[in-house]
């Protein structure tokens, strides 16, 4: 990678609230790791807010206070729990959601049947009605999910080393290999079951993917494939139809504002379309209030079987990595903000791009990886520190990562129970080399 593109050398400098010497790094925050002045940048509030706006912002932030207090306690419980050895069978909060997603289910029957039903009555505004309501039932079924067929979809025959270490890890992990692997831009992964045959799909974000060591990417193939036997019941057809019938209820009945007049409407007549405008948005935001509150319950009661499933397949992956490899992968995921800001300057830099579309393509991965290998350390512990004070996770199904971390050194272990030879590593990276060609591409585009 260019010498012009690493980061300045850091300069130092004196904390303003404890006088403690500080490191800077002209590409991220300066903040002080003894009093953790500026851990977290704000702006300051404008000067011309005006009192009643003042107090608003306080009691909204005490608010968030409050809400911050409660959701640590619960993380707090679910760790506690699950360092004492609970497993899945133990968490009982689970039950409530298999409840709530059978009203889910009944509700979208009963749709089905009562349209079915006007279809026989002898009374055609009835039966249009009975007609809309099997459309909305039709939009409102439960869906399985399905094999993506796109362009990232790699099959057996075109990556078999790639394929047989997610068989390797499958045997270990304990359940079957996986059908089909896909490989996105994004910087994540994620293991499902989709169709009326439950096929898996392992996807592998190849900006995650890229930066891993070997004993890395052991531990994320070992914590996705360990969804499928961590107990997340989340997962399951029952409670991951309902979980997903709810959003899209919550999609379809967000009111929707139109503003459409034009000088052939008289002002009667555009009082008239405001009136049920008005009527229709009120209505409609009550229902979507309604299911915004049946989804919120819905997280609420799988929150705790969820974080716990995520603390079990961190277990698994340590236990097929290491504990030094599964925790070396929560630090990297600690950077995804890093790994988004890299991808736009990459894209920006003038000799990537003066220099030719295909030269840029070819160096994209080792610029990015290079770039997110030179994160300060400070860094990544003013990211770790935030989700102790946060509660800043992976997202809002996960564990803070702090507590991820904390979870592994409860159970250490030092040895992994699988390696990847050099020759594996080579094939799998021959096998990825047209995906990382055209992922690139579409990075730089």
């Amino acid at each position: 990678m260019p010498t012009s593109h690493a980061p300045a050398p850091p300069k130092s400098s004196v904390c303003p609230a404890c006088a403690a010497g500080l490191v800077i790094h002209e590409r991220y925050p300066t903040w002080c790791p003894d009093c953790e002045w500026n851990l977290l940048p704000v702006e300051a509030p404008a000067a011309d807010l005006t009192a009643r706006q003042r107090r608003a912002a306080e009691r909204q932030w005490e608010a968030q206070a409050d809400r911050l207090a409660l959701a640590r306690l619960r993380a707090e419980q679910v760790y506690d729990a699950v360092a004492a050895g609970a497993g899945a069978r133990e968490d009982r909060t689970w039950i409530g959601a298999m409840a709530l997603a059978g009203v889910v289910h009944l509700v979208t029957v009963g749709l089905l049947a009562g349209s079915v039903a006007l279809q026989f009555v002898d009374s055609w505004p009835l039966r249009v009605v009975g007609w809309l309501g099997l459309a909305l039932a039709f939009v409102l079924r439960p869906r399985a999910g399905k094999v993506p067929e796109d362009s990232g979809v790699l099959r057996r025959t075109a990556a078999p080393a790639l394929y047989a270490l997610v068989d390797r890890v499958a045997a270990a992990v304990g359940t079957r290999p996986v059908d089909v692997i896909r490989v996105t831009d994004e910087f994540n992964a994620s293991f499902a079951r989709v169709g009326l045959r439950r096929r898996s799909v392992l996807t592998l974000g190849l900006p995650l993917w890229e930066p891993l060591g070997p004993g890395q990417r052991l531990a994320l193939l070992g914590h996705e494939l360990g969804h499928d036997v961590n107990g997340d019941h989340r997962s399951g057809r029952w409670l991951g139809s309902a979980i997903s019938t709810l959003s899209e209820w919550w999609y379809i009945t967000q009111p929707v504002r139109y503003d459409d007049r034009d000088g052939s409407m008289t002002n009667s007549v555009m009082e008239i379309a405001d009136l049920g405008q008005r009527l229709a948005g009120l209505a409609m935001g009550c229902v979507n209030w309604l299911v915004g509150l049946l989804l919120g319950l819905l997280e609420r009661l799988t929150t705790r079987s969820g974080q716990g499933a995520e603390y079990r397949a961190d277990a698994i992956a340590a236990r097929l990595a290491s504990t030094s490899e599964a925790e070396g992968l929560l630090r990297m995921l600690l950077l995804a903000g890093s790994a988004s800001t890299v991808r736009s300057r990459l894209r920006s830099l003038s000799g990537v791009r003066q220099s030719g579309l295909s030269v840029g393509v070819a160096g994209f991965w080792d610029a990015f990886t290079a770039e997110l290998a030179s994160v300060p350390p400070q860094e990544t512990e003013r990211l770790l520190r935030l989700s102790v004070r946060e509660l800043s996770s992976v997202d809002s199904t996960h564990p803070p990562t702090h507590l991820r971390i904390r979870m592994l050194g409860h159970r250490p272990v030092p040895a992994p129970a699988l390696v990847v030879t050099p020759e594996e590593a080579a094939a799998i990276e021959a096998e990825l080399a047209p995906l990382r060609l055209r992922i690139a591409r579409e990075l730089l585009a």
